[in-house]
């Protein structure tokens, strides 16, 4: 059977499409945005990416004949509304911000304008790619930040939650920050490095664990790492990875060689370990820690003085096993009738979930002098913020608290992807994304950044703007 991914969308939105169809609302344009309400693991921000993957999702997008029989087959579709999926093709335009662009909380990572059925048989898919990635990349660039420096790399394939798990979660923490995947696959079709040693059973399966380590060197001299903790690791583990070093290595030059910690105390075992290599001239050998880690322990074997140079992270990188699931909604926010735009809104007694209505620009704020970001603003679409002059923004939940900024430059986030159904918009290599997110989150001010009650980056909404959400709320 082929699996189509158009069919990867939830019942309502077919049941949606039909009844759209039969009640006369199906020509209507809609505008629908992506955003999220709260930032992961209680952080400051929010890397987006799964960007490139909708991309293609759209550009593939059509039903079948299978589709379209399974779906005759449930009886409740309307025969004209199977012959337009027949036909179908996106139509639309959508706007989204980068890949590994630092967004926050109720600011549209992508807006959909399009055909009402067009624009809901697309939701599952465009939550389902920009929710994942965001947030592994999200989850990346904390671990990458903690590591200071050291370099990090993505090992969870074989923990991810499936293969597409597994495929893009590693593409995503590498736009997040981190330096290479052991997932082949993902090597192959985006380009990000992939690499990787040997596993305990190199080390069982030879007569000792010198032979183990000196065929390994023989056979790939250039990078080679030894995993020294499979039988006891400053006994045995260390000096046989010594001795193969020094008798395969090094007469032939070669100092690009590292020795890995898979388990124990990582902090101590990794100190001892450097005087060991020390002590045998081998001041070029890394080492590699890994086994359950993520932020808050690399944080903590930094802190204890562990002497490790690269981190591989697997199951709680991959699965950002802290918060597993990021909350990413699709809303309605406006429709075109009568050759204007008309904004909706959802209400709600949690003010959290009240959306911001209508079509929308999101500017970030940057200050000349420094660079540094200083707030975004979302405005209406027809709107442009002057940054030749003084600009007073506002607190949406407070609006006394006030600021007047003044030599500050102002940038649009989102850029158009789609226009009338057409890519209009190149991806850019995933390394250029991954440059991309360390450029702009290096323009967040550090108390953004702290993993533990991070200052409350602003996301204010023009007068403008407020004032027509205060409108919509009354009634």
């Amino acid at each position: 059977m082929t699996v189509n991914l158009a069919m990867l969308c939830d019942y309502y939105e077919l049941t949606m499409g039909n009844g759209y169809l039969k009640t006369g609302l199906s020509h209507k344009n809609t505008y629908f945005d992506v955003f999220f309400r709260r930032v992961p693991d209680g952080g400051g921000f929010v890397i987006t990416a799964g960007l490139e993957q909708f991309i293609e999702y759209i550009e593939n997008l059509s039903f079948g004949a299978e589709d379209i029989e399974y779906l005759r087959g449930k009886k409740i579709f309307d025969s004209e509304f199977l012959k337009y999926l027949e036909n179908f093709k996106f139509s639309g335009d959508i706007y989204a911000v980068p890949e590994g662009t630092p967004v926050f909380p109720n600011e549209p990572l992508m807006t959909v304008r399009a055909p009402v059925i067009e624009a809901q048989l697309i939701e599952t898919f465009a939550l389902l790619t920009l929710n994942h990635q965001s947030l592994i990349a999200t989850k990346a660039n904390r671990i990458v930040r903690a590591a200071q420096g050291r370099a990090v790399l993505e090992f969870g394939a074989r923990r991810a939650h499936g293969a597409s798990g597994a495929l893009n979660g590693a593409r995503a923490a590498f736009i997040g920050g981190c330096e290479g995947t052991s997932c082949t696959l993902t090597g192959r079709l985006y380009g990000v490095p992939a690499g990787g040693t040997m596993a305990h059973s190199w080390v069982q399966m030879f007569d000792s664990e010198y032979d183990a380590f000196k065929a390994y060197c023989e056979l790939y001299p250039d990078g080679a790492a030894l995993l020294a903790d499979t039988y006891n690791t400053l006994k045995s583990g260390v000096p046989n990875a010594i001795r193969a070093f020094k008798e395969v290595l090094i007469p032939r030059g070669i100092k690009n060689f590292a020795i890995r910690l898979d388990s124990g105390d990582i902090a101590y075992l990794s100190k001892k370990a450097r005087k060991m290599l020390d002590g045998a001239g081998l001041y070029e050998c890394k080492i590699i820690a890994s086994n359950a880690l993520d932020e808050y322990i690399i944080r903590d074997l930094i802190t204890q003085g562990a002497e490790v140079d690269v981190f591989g992270v697997g199951e709680r990188l991959i699965t950002s096993k802290s918060e597993p699931v990021f909350g990413g909604v699709y809303k309605l926010v406006a429709v075109e009738e009568n050759g204007g735009i008309v904004p909706k809104i959802k209400l709600s007694e949690n003010l959290g979930k009240i959306p911001n209505p209508h079509f929308k620009k999101i500017y970030r704020l940057f200050d000349r002098e420094s660079g540094m970001a200083l707030a975004d603003q979302l405005c209406v679409y027809d709107e442009v913020i002057d940054d030749g002059g003084e600009l007073t923004i506002f607190d949406p939940a407070a609006t006394w608290k006030t600021k007047t900024l003044t030599n500050f430059t102002a940038r649009e986030l989102q850029v158009p992807i789609f226009k009338g159904g057409r890519r209009v918009y190149d991806p850019p290599p995933v390394a250029e994304a991954r440059a991309c997110c360390a450029r702009q989150v290096g323009l967040l001010w550090d108390e953004v950044k702290r993993f533990e009650n991070p200052h409350l980056y602003y996301v204010d909404l023009s007068r403008k703007l407020w004032d027509i959400k205060q409108r919509l709320m009354r009634g």
